[in-house]
This record gives structure tokens, C-alpha cells and sequence, in this order.
């Protein structure tokens, strides 16, 4: 009876073997220099872009397709293709809408001189630009009255990826009321039952590898209508 058991696990023994060098024979052996997993189908750093802002070649398996076969050849469109490759999160119809709040805020901050409202939506450039202008007002004892209306048109006119930095420029057509009154509460300027139209042209811009996903306002430009 022993023997027939030592018999039985001799021979599971030996088929284990089989197994395992067979095995052996088709996975191999790892060496240490062996290509990672789907390495010819990684993307060069960053995710469709460089650090001269130019989209790199995604590498398949026998040839190359290049991301610039499917780039948009309107300007604006093909920015915003290069911004999508480079931060997949980013959605235009998303973006759009948190410019509008955005420009909401910091003109209605601007106005009432709330400069913990603006300081995390500028950059230091147009903070700078900001505070200067409030500090004037507040110097002259000046008092804004100031209400915001509406949008009758918000559209892209610009987008760009600069190396890492992504730029989209817009176009606010927005209106307002706004009125300024002296230190005697004489009006100076606008009028507080008037309805106003402003075009202004701002450029926000983000790091697209950084955790942050807010965007900041680098530059301004307006005129009234």
C-alpha cells in the first residue's frame, strides 16, 4: 500500500514537471532587458505634446501615425485639439461655462474692490493691474455702483498650447450697470439706470501637468460699445 502512495506522487511529480517545463518554453525567461508591455504604443511626454508645445508620434507596432493626420486645420479648433491631447480632462463646453462665472466674479470683485475675490482668479500680472486701479478709487474716495446683466455672446477666438502652459483667449459681449460717485456722491461716470455693453477680450491660461485644475486670467482688453 506505501508503495503503491510513493508510486501515485512520482508519477503527479513528474507530470507537474512536464508542465512546468513546457511552460517555461513558451513564456521564457525574463533577462532584465525586456521591451515593458504596449511600449510602442506609449505616447511621447507629455500626453500629444512636448515641451516646444508641438505634437509628438504615437508608435504602433509596424508604423507611425502621426496626431497631426486628425488636427483640425482651423486655428482655434486645432489649439483646442492640442489642449485635448495634452490634458484629456479638458472639455470646451465645460471651459466656456467657468469662463462665464469666471469673468462674473472678477468684474463684480473688481467693482467692490474684493481683492480676496480676485487674488486666486489673476495672475500677478493682472492683479497688479487690478489693485492699482482699485487703490486709485479708494485714494479718491470713489464709490462704484455696480450690477451685472447678462451675456449677449461668449465664443473662442483663440487657443494655444505653449509647452506646458495651455492659453485660451475670449471674447465677452456682456452688459451691465455700473455707476461711479465721488466722495460727495456727485456721479462721475456711468449711470445707475442704464443698461451698458462692453466687449472685452481676456486670455486665460493653466499648466496642463499641474494638479490645479483652475484656470487664471493673464490678460485684459476691452471696449466699451
Amino acid at each position: 500500500m506505501a508503495n503503491s502512495q510513493l508510486l501515485d506522487i512520482f508519477l503527479i511529480a513528474m507530470v507537474a514537471g512536464v508542465i512546468l517545463f513546457r511552460l517555461y518554453s513558451v513564456l521564457g525567461r525574463r533577462t532584465g532587458h525586456e521591451r515593458p508591455p504596449q511600449e510602442n504604443y506609449r505616447l511621447s511626454a507629455p500626453p500629444g505634446a512636448g515641451e516646444d508645445g508641438a505634437i509628438k508620434t504615437v508608435e504602433g507596432p509596424s508604423t507611425a501615425r502621426s496626431v497631426l493626420a486628425d488636427r483640425p486645420a482651423d486655428p482655434v479648433a486645432g489649439g483646442l485639439h492640442d489642449i485635448q491631447l495634452a490634458d484629456r480632462g479638458f472639455d470646451k463646453d465645460h471651459f466656456v461655462a467657468g469662463a462665464r462665472a469666471a469673468y462674473e466674479m472678477i468684474v463684480t470683485a473688481f467693482a467692490s474692490n474684493d481683492r480676496g475675490g480676485l487674488r486666486p482668479l489673476l495672475s500677478e500680472e493682472v492683479y497688479t493691474t487690478f489693485e492699482q486701479a482699485m487703490h486709485g478709487r479708494e485714494e479718491r474716495s470713489e464709490k462704484v455702483t455696480f450690477t451685472f446683466v447678462g451675456f449677449k455672446e461668449v465664443k473662442i477666438v483663440a487657443a494655444a498650447l505653449k509647452g506646458r502652459a495651455a492659453e485660451i483667449t475670449l471674447t465677452f459681449d456682456a452688459q451691465f450697470i455700473s455707476a461711479t460717485s465721488d466722495a460727495h456722491g456727485t456721479l462721475i461716470d456711468g449711470d445707475t439706470k442704464t443698461v451698458r455693453s462692453v466687449i472685452d477680450t481676456w486670455t486665460f491660461s493653466r499648466d496642463v501637468r499641474a494638479r490645479d485644475p483652475n484656470w487664471t486670467l493673464v490678460a485684459t482688453s476691452g471696449e466699451a460699445v
